[in-house]
């Protein structure tokens, strides 16, 4: 494949090398991004690109679907079995689309919808005001506690009984501390609210058994594919048996045409992946490794939102270093560091150079990285901390991140039969 694109477009080839060097001579700490497996990676670039689906298994809106509708038969049935859910829709082409369909499936236009806010955690779909979730819904936003920087269920409550949503949304996109679905689950009962749950960050560490699953106390829960679930870029939504219906149609024909069967046939792959005692020790691992870093994190003077991490996201808060998250950002990029800058509870500074830094532990586990690494990772952000005008040694500290990296090579198939 790399071959024929190096013969037919050697600018694009040469943009796609630099990338995978990139890839393999970095930590990467996006708690969203991940490395997928060869057999992932294969199937996203099969001959199933080449396949229009419009519709759904047997009811088509082109011929020659023998094999498209067993693919998604299959990614669905997969897909229920790993998580425990009636029914599955594997059609959303993102976790946008995913929380939109959702949400569209079960409110009206102008009714209230009610999710954690951007700047605390939340995702931007979660009827932040610059999103269309935002605009097409009343949005009422949740906050986290200013004290502890985790959520108050008692003051979710109350909010939830005053505005009384249709739609109380859990789930987050910054938050490091596990989740009580079972709790929201309670609140949305008690004030006639449907419970959608977003799992996008947390899909892997779900099915790998290491945190509450939002499928027993949820009408709809929703989830990227990527992320710690380690599948293909994409959207995906589980349900309850009395939402297929609303779930399916505001999906198709109401938020998109045909869907991505090379996406959806790689996803297959993935979940069978993920049902695997491998992806269990993984998904354990990157908690170990999230909790390791975040303690060493901690014992260099770092203050980490809510005080820790109990999943694979750390949040950091800069202020108390006299510090803003895009410089460290920045420069531990320039040291082969990769992390996002991001916004922290209370933060005054804007989201375009905010005061947190967010980490996560995905990518590197995936690796084979395990404590030990997670703590010279943390190392190698105080140094960088340190000295952030300090190019010599930044330069040092990334010749020694190359040399860790070059000592856990991206592997080329996660999975080992």
């Amino acid at each position: 494949m790399t071959s024929a694109i190096e013969k037919t477009d050697k600018e694009v080839f040469e943009l796609i090398a630099g990338e995978q060097r990139r890839q393999a001579g970095s930590i990467r700490l996006i708690p969203s991004e991940n490395y997928v497996s060869k057999a992932v990676m294969e199937a996203t670039g099969s001959c199933l690109t080449n396949k229009y689906a419009e519709g759904y298994p047997t009811k088509r809106y082109y011929e020659g679907q023998q094999f498209t509708d067993q693919i998604e038969i299959l990614a669905c049935r997969r897909a229920e079995a790993l998580f425990g859910a009636d029914g599955a829709n594997v059609q959303p082409h993102s976790g946008s689309e995913a929380n939109l369909a959702a949400y569209s499936a079960l409110a009206e236009p102008g009714e209230t919808i009610m999710g954690l806010a951007l700047p605390h955690g939340g995702h931007l779909t979660h009827g932040w005001k610059v999103s269309y979730t935002g605009k097409f819904f009343k949005s009422v936003q949740y906050e986290l506690d200013a004290k502890t920087g985790r959520l108050d269920y008692d003051k979710i409550e109350g909010l939830a009984k005053e505005h009384k949503p249709k739609i109380l949304i859990s789930g987050s996109s910054a938050y490091p501390r596990e989740i009580d679905f079972s709790k929201f689950d309670e609140i949305a009962k008690r004030v006639g609210a449907y419970h959608i749950s977003d799992m996008a960050h947390i899909a892997g560490l779900v099915a790998g058994g290491v945190h509450m699953s939002p499928i027993p106390y949820s009408d709809v829960v929703t989830t990227t594919t990527h992320k710690t679930l380690r599948g293909p870029r994409g959207g995906m939504i589980l349900f309850k048996e009395a939402c297929a219906k609303a779930i399916n149609k505001s999906v198709f024909p109401g938020l998109q045409g045909g869907p991505h069967m090379h996406t959806i046939s790689a996803l297959a792959v993935a979940l069978k992946e993920a049902a695997t005692p491998a992806f269990q020790a993984y998904a354990q691992q990157i908690v170990k490794n999230a909790r390791r870093l975040a303690e060493k994190l901690m014992a260099y003077g770092f203050d980490l939102v809510s005080g820790g991490t109990d999943n694979h996201l750390i949040l950091i808060d800069l202020r108390n270093k006299g510090l803003a998250g895009k410089p460290l950002a920045k420069a531990l990029d320039r040291a082969h560091i990769v992390s996002n800058y991001n916004s922290v509870p209370g933060d005054t500074a804007g989201p375009f150079n905010p005061s947190g830094l967010r980490l996560g532990t995905p990518a590197m586990t995936t690796r084979g990285m395990k404590e030990a690494e997670a703590e010279q990772v943390a190392t190698w952000i105080h140094t960088i901390a340190e000295n952030l005008e300090n190019e010599s040694v930044i330069e040092k500290t990334g010749k020694e991140v190359q040399d860790l990296c070059s000592r856990f090579p991206v592997p080329d198939l996660l999975i080992q039969n």
